[in-house]
């Protein structure tokens, strides 16, 4: 087999192959993209679907009927990587039923050493392994696998990820709502977290091909696109920064919503808000990890600010937008966490007032630099220490969601209830609710009286005309 090194022409090198395989079988191939984690996870997904659809693959309903199985990881916690391997371990059976099923791990687990050793040794019907840089290389892999069964193991820590995925098809399956990846990467190293080892050094795209994407988006009818990256507010494809882009993108003609995560404290600052107030399209809603409220964990973590400087951007933000709902996340059991630095925690989330928090006790992460700080406290502390947060926050999440009843609000109609017997929609500040209306109007912005309010969701009842 000659080398073969443009994505394009191992795509057509596929798609030859697998319309053999049509012509002979009498069906298609099939993919499934198994997707873990973080919405940038999500986004990747999209590409990988696209590579696979581009090769002629269909998509599958589950991993029993496919014949190409991606599995996109998460490094981020322990438990997603063990729930990882536990799932990719039952995919033994079905590689036994069908010997000729490729199995792809990607993502992040696949830039950290340990684990690509891991699935040489104990997986030995996965495939072929992808780094989070590596995705364009999906279809060489799957050719190269296609043509000598041998098991392929990529890692390219220098490689432009950006420039290669730039015009790569994505599928997206939302239809109202898109991911827009702005950049990659993060340079904070704070001591917990995985991502900078796993995602590498931050690189921004250009602002010119985010703005093509984002036209592109709303002219095919997403009605909210969220611009994605590991730190958004560290982008710097154009002058102005973050800020800059976001009054760009405000500027597309047409009814849409912008979101944008995450952003790291130290980097949100009055420019950022004031684009948000000016900004008519960007929705009344901030999520801004502080992780938590001990300044001496915080140096600990090297997170780069205090707890009472992060209060006072809360108290910006909402200067400038005071229908702003606020979320963040907050880690419980850092290494050397004592009760007081947890109830400095729990005053600042009395303080902050926020919406929700995404509460998340320590994972100790191999490679980082918290990773060595030694920790003796008892495990049934940091639970009870989890519980108390979240009770705390439980109550101020059911107040604010109870002050809502009777308001009129603007929302987005995304999808349907599990149950099917109501439609789910968006407040500008991402607050869910559930009404009962018309499945029709999926995809479309109306109005929403609220009825009722429980901790997590709210309820409501359209008023007036909607509109498709």
């Amino acid at each position: 087999m000659s080398e073969i090194t443009d994505t394009a022409r191992y795509i057509d090198l596929v798609r030859e192959d697998n319309e053999r395989f049509f012509r002979a079988e009498g069906r298609r191939r099939r993919y499934y993209v198994d997707t873990y984690g973080c919405q940038q996870n999500e986004s990747d997904s999209e590409i990988l679907r696209g590579l696979a659809e581009s090769m002629g693959y269909e998509p599958a309903s589950d991993t029993q009927e496919a014949d190409l199985i991606v599995v996109n990881t998460c490094a981020v916690r322990e438990h997603a990587e063990m729930r990882t391997l536990g799932n990719v371990g039952a995919m033994s059976h079905i590689k036994k039923k069908n010997p000729d099923l490729l199995i792809v791990m990607t993502g992040c687990m696949m830039s950290e050493a340990h684990m690509r050793e891991k699935i040489k040794k104990s997986f030995p019907y996965v495939s072929g392994t992808l780094d989070t840089n590596s995705h364009a290389r999906l279809p060489e892999l799957v050719w190269s696998f296609l043509g000598d069964r041998k098991r392929r193991y990529y890692y390219d820590e220098n490689r432009d990820v950006l420039a290669e995925t730039e015009g790569l098809p994505r599928v997206r399956t939302n239809g109202v709502k898109a991911w827009l990846p702005i950049m990659k990467g993060c340079n904070n190293f704070c001591s917990y977290c995985i991502v900078p080892y796993v995602r590498g050094r931050e690189m921004s795209r250009d602002a010119g091909a985010v703005l093509r994407e984002a036209r592109e988006l709303v002219e095919s009818g997403e009605k909210e696109i969220t611009l994605l990256g590991q730190n958004v507010n560290s982008y710097r494809g154009i002058e102005g920064g973050f800020p800059a882009l976001l009054r760009l993108v405000n500027a597309i003609p047409g009814e849409f919503r912008i979101r944008f995560m995450t952003s790291h404290p130290k980097d949100a600052g009055e420019e950022l808000f004031r684009a948000m107030a000016d900004c008519e399209k960007i929705a009344g809603n901030l999520h801004l990890p502080f992780q938590s409220g001990s300044d001496r964990i915080l140096r600990e973590m090297n997170r780069g600010y205090t707890a009472a400087g992060y209060l006072e951007k809360l108290r910006l933000a909402r200067a400038y937008r005071p229908d702003l709902d606020i979320t963040s996340d907050v880690i419980v059991g850092f290494p050397g966490e004592t009760e007081e630095d947890y109830l400095a925690t729990e005053a600042l989330v009395r303080e902050a007032g926020f919406l929700s928090l995404f509460t998340f006790i320590y994972s100790r992460r191999e490679g980082t630099r918290a990773a060595r700080i030694p920790d003796d406290t008892p495990e049934e502390v940091i639970k009870d220490r989890f519980q108390r947060l979240l009770r705390t926050q439980d109550a101020i999440s059911r107040e604010k969601n109870e002050a809502m009843v009777s308001k009129t609000v603007r929302v987005l109609y995304d999808g349907v209830t599990r149950e099917g017997d109501a439609l789910t929609a968006r407040t500008p500040g991402n607050r869910l609710v559930s009404v009962k209306a018309d499945p029709s109007l999926v995809g479309s912005f109306g109005d929403v009286r609220i009825t009722s309010a429980s901790t997590w969701s709210l309820t409501g009842e359209p008023v007036g005309t909607e509109e498709h």
